[in-house]
């Protein structure tokens, strides 16, 4: 019951921005949920990632936290769920990569000119993004940076990261979407929009 009382001041802190608050919850959570998300996943990277997108799913839902009875409860249907996501785009991954290479050697000359004017509209996406922005895209996207090692090489949040690659993401594929092409789930996935 003590548990019970002190997660939901917590969560109330947290819901009115306080920071502290937030690490404490994180710290206190983190540990108890890795085991069985690295289970799960089993890739001690994934894992970290899992958890770092699953909390802050919580941060940037802080509004709800109060209504929230069994704080516990919620924070492991969050981090299931994004465990459950990873897994489910993984899965999505491996079989269209199946499939691509069941695709004989010889594509066609209009798949490929298909595919280079999709590539050439996606570069002039990234060129148009702010100069931060683009830079933080560069360095996911063809540095192959992780989101964390991102925020360390600029010297910024993580969160500031996160939240530029969403935006980034939607206005790349807002540009692809009024340049007339319209992709398949798993294309837009696979090129990283």
């Amino acid at each position: 019951m003590q548990e019970l009382v002190h997660d939901k001041e917590l969560f109330r802190l947290v819901s009115e921005g306080d920071e502290a608050a937030f690490r404490r919850l994180f710290n206190l959570y983190v540990p108890k949920f890795l085991p069985a998300v690295q289970h799960l996943t089993k890739n001690t990277a994934v894992t970290e990632d899992v958890l770092q997108e699953a909390f802050l799913k919580v941060w940037l839902n802080r509004d709800k936290l109060p209504e929230v009875e069994h704080p516990r409860a919620w924070l492991l249907k969050i981090v299931y769920y994004q465990c459950f996501s990873f897994l489910r785009r993984q899965a999505v991954h491996e079989k269209a990569m199946g499939i691509m290479a069941e695709k004989p050697e010889s594509s066609s000359m209009e798949d490929d000119m298909a595919f280079n004017t999709l590539m050439r509209t996606v570069s002039e996406a990234v060129q148009q993004l702010p100069p931060q922005a683009k830079r933080i895209y560069l360095l996911s996207r063809e540095g192959g940076l992780k989101i964390a090692e991102i925020a360390d090489q600029l010297n910024i949040s993580p969160n500031t990261v996160k939240n530029s690659l969403v935006r980034s993401l939607q206005s790349i594929r807002q540009y692809i979407e009024q340049a007339g092409h319209f992709l398949p789930l798993f294309i837009l996935w696979m090129i990283g929009l």
